[in-house]
């Protein structure tokens, strides 16, 4: 459960930063880029930080 609330939460935030960039600034778009980076270095490490968050809100596993 918690792998697919921070996807959620994940997919949540790259579609925000790609509408704030559109209506916004294209400064927006390297918060789609941190996001982004993250999820990779996470699939190679196996080691999220927002999977720790979700955790202590009390999201199950």
């Amino acid at each position: 459960m918690v792998n697919r609330v921070v996807r959620g939460i994940a997919g949540t935030f790259i579609l925000i930063s790609l509408l704030l960039a559109v209506y916004v600034d294209q400064s927006w778009l390297w918060f789609t880029a941190f996001v982004g980076v993250n999820l990779l270095q996470s699939s190679f490490t196996k080691w999220c930080l927002m999977d720790k968050i979700v955790a202590k809100l009390g999201v199950k596993d």
